[in-house]
């Protein structure tokens, strides 16, 4: 971002909570709905405090916890000409709400000539971490990504977090913003005040490297980053590529990344077996075949439910994985 734009140091959950702040206020159509939002406290990781004192009731909507009605009331309001930020506490609680997000917000706009958009948002967290147990943490984001009409972001730092969220909010089609709830309190980065957006599908170069890259979102960009440190040590240079956006996605800055190392890892928290990172090695190989060192690998999650037991969750996690693939596709 250049010098000379306006910032705050923010955590991730402080640049979230601008975000929605700055939408509340630039648009009265913008709303929120979903469990707790309404607390005083701010509701879960207090994302939300202060935001029902200063736009009140109808516009940050508490509710039960029922993903069901959280999700129909959302698409309906997104039918109507609102833009509704639904928030569905944990990711796995998609699949309660599956109906209304797959079979009818992901088509009404296509069903209906293109004359029905669905501005909707739904905000969810998830991530193996202490507690979290095994039906409250998983990556559900290749089932969203395969789904036709929905638009899918992987936040990993605050500005992003903050950037891609506005950019949802103020998009015509539905979007998921997927938060990994590790990263809340672990990043810590300059972020633009007013309305700042991250455009849907560009992905960023976190790091520069011309042996092998790494291509990541959410808190693997973090492991990922660690990894290529510590290898550079030994005078090995990893690019790592943050794709923030899954879908669109940005395969001009992938392919690019992959053209000039010729070796490629794709990483993520979620189960490796038909994961995302499958579909992008079969892009991969599709269009760079010829280019290609050696096969691209895929590093994910260990293909068991998320452990509740913090040794067992570090097993399951990808992250002591990474540089072992590096190794073996170097050679």
């Amino acid at each position: 971002m250049s010098t000379a734009t306006p910032s705050r140091t923010m955590v991730m959950t402080d640049a979230i909570r601008d975000a929605l702040d700055v939408a509340l206020g630039m648009d009265s159509n913008v709303f929120q709905l979903g469990a707790g939002i309404h607390d005083p406290t701010g509701g879960g990781f207090g994302i939300h405090k202060g935001l029902e004192a200063k736009y009140g009731s109808e516009r940050v909507r508490g509710t039960p916890m029922t993903e069901q009605a959280v999700m129909g009331a959302a698409v309906g309001a997104a039918i109507a000409g609102m833009r509704p930020v639904a928030e569905i506490t944990r990711m796995n609680f998609i699949a309660v709400a599956a109906d209304q997000l797959f079979n009818h917000a992901a088509k009404l706009r296509y069903m209906s000539g293109g004359i029905t958009p669905v501005p909707l948002t739904v905000r969810t967290t998830t991530g193996a971490r202490i507690g979290s147990g095994a039906q409250h943490a998983d990556m559900i984001e290749a089932q969203l990504v395969h789904t036709p009409g929905l638009k899918v972001v992987v936040p990993s730092t605050a500005a992003d977090a903050k950037g891609l969220l506005l950019s949802c909010i103020f998009d015509d089609d539905p979007c998921v913003v997927i938060e990994m709830d590790a990263l809340y309190f672990a990043v810590k980065d300059e972020v633009p005040i007013d309305d700042y957006r991250v455009p849907l599908g560009s992905a960023r170069i976190a790091r520069e490297g011309t042996d092998l890259t790494l291509i990541t979102y959410g808190r693997q960009v973090l492991d990922c980053s660690s990894v290529a440190e510590q290898l550079a040590g030994e005078g090995i240079s990893i690019e790592v590529v943050d794709l923030r956006s899954l879908q669109p996605l940005d395969t001009d800055t992938v392919f690019g990344s992959v053209t000039k190392t010729r070796r490629a890892i794709v990483v993520h928290e979620a189960v490796t077996r038909g994961g995302f990172g499958a579909e992008l090695s079969a892009q991969i190989h599709s269009e760079l075949f010829g280019d290609l060192a050696g096969p691209v690998g895929r590093v994910g999650g260990a293909n068991t439910p998320v452990p509740y037991a913090s040794s067992l969750q570090q097993a399951f996690l990808p992250s002591g994985r990474i540089e072992s693939a590096v190794r073996v596709l170097l050679g």
